[in-house]
């Protein structure tokens, strides 16, 4: 498929990507490694007449276990050992993103903003005309629930549930300054709007405390093709034990919603529990139980929903395997 037409620019800081955003009057996008954006493009979703490339930027880019640039290649954040002992589910969830020619390209701050996923907007121009378009590109009609109100198109990207359980923050550039948001606050809850960042800021980087290193923290997820494919469900979970009992633990459950679900109004009554099998059990079939998948991808409701709580069940016995680990000295 054919790139439709654009004008490229490619800003070296920050603040020129933002004066020529303010130029472009809101007929415009940024892309960094655009792996998810142009291949959006090829199939006429919401082409704009200006592609602003970030890639130039070298401030947006590095990674330590405090500062992740924006521009910082899932590939480099996979390979990065010092994440291995401070943050092990984002090097995790880095490693389990497409392919690895594709982590070549993408970037944390596209992964961050992925586009969300349809089973009735992902496909080419032929096929949406043929079935009617739908309000997320061209149409006015959500196809999903049929309304006009709300997008019902799924999250599907794979580092900001893992981030959302470390309470990492993104800090964002745009007319009005600088600003971070908690990555928890960050998601809206539709397919469109999708999260609180305004058109022309800019993710420069992600920070996560101090207070979330060491934590054991993990992510998985389903999907049809294992070596390529975006989630069809996944689960991440962050744990910090005091002893034998919980004191902190974090779900967050991907790509069954318009975003990123968070359960810490039920974690956070686990507080002081003993980290047993029987409340691994229990979490996994509580979690599963509150979960909603949106009907919009490939694979079935019921079955999805069943994984979530297969997914976390697993995650959390890991992190049982690897407390046991570390009592032993191994």
């Amino acid at each position: 498929m054919i790139l439709p037409p654009f004008e490229h620019h490619r800003p070296r800081t920050v603040a020129e990507a933002l004066a020529i955003a303010r130029q472009c009057d809101g007929g415009f996008d940024y892309v960094a490694g655009g792996s998810d954006l142009l291949q959006n493009y090829k199939n006429r979703l919401n082409p704009r007449p200006h592609l602003i490339a970030l890639g130039a930027i070298e401030e947006m880019r590095g990674c330590s276990d405090e500062r992740i640039g924006g521009l910082t290649l899932l590939a480099d954040l996979e390979a990065d050992a010092s994440l291995i002992p401070a943050y092990p589910g984002v090097r995790n969830a880095a490693a389990q993103v497409a392919s690895p020619l594709v982590r070549q390209q993408a970037t944390v701050g596209g992964n961050l903003l992925v586009e969300t996923r349809c089973f009735y907007f992902n496909q080419s121009e032929f096929w949406r005309q043929s079935i009617g378009y739908c309000m997320k590109a061209d149409g006015d009609v959500c196809l999903v629930v049929p309304q006009k109100e709300k997008c019902y198109a799924t999250y599907s990207g794979d580092l900001a549930p893992v981030l959302m359980t470390l309470d990492a923050s993104f800090h964002l550039a745009g007319f009005a300054g600088v600003r971070a948001v908690r990555a928890r606050e960050f998601f809206a809850g539709d397919g469109i709007a999708k999260n609180l960042k305004r058109p022309e800021e800019i993710v420069t980087h992600v920070t996560i405390p101090r207070l979330s290193r060491g934590m054991l923290a993990d992510y998985a997820k389903l999907r049809v093709r294992d070596s390529f494919d975006y989630p069809m469900v996944g689960v991440a979970a962050s744990l910090r034990l005091d002893g034998e009992r919980v004191a902190e633990l974090h779900v967050v459950v991907n790509a069954v919603d318009t975003r990123p679900l968070p359960f810490e109004e039920y974690t956070d009554t686990l507080t002081g529990r003993q980290f047993t099998a029987a409340l691994i059990d229990e979490v996994a079939h509580e979690v599963m139980v509150q979960s909603r998948p949106v009907k919009n991808l490939v694979l079935s409701t019921s079955y999805r929903k069943k994984m979530i709580g297969v997914l976390l069940s697993r995650l959390l016995r890991g992190f049982a395997g690897d407390r046991q680990l570390a009592a032993a000295g191994v």
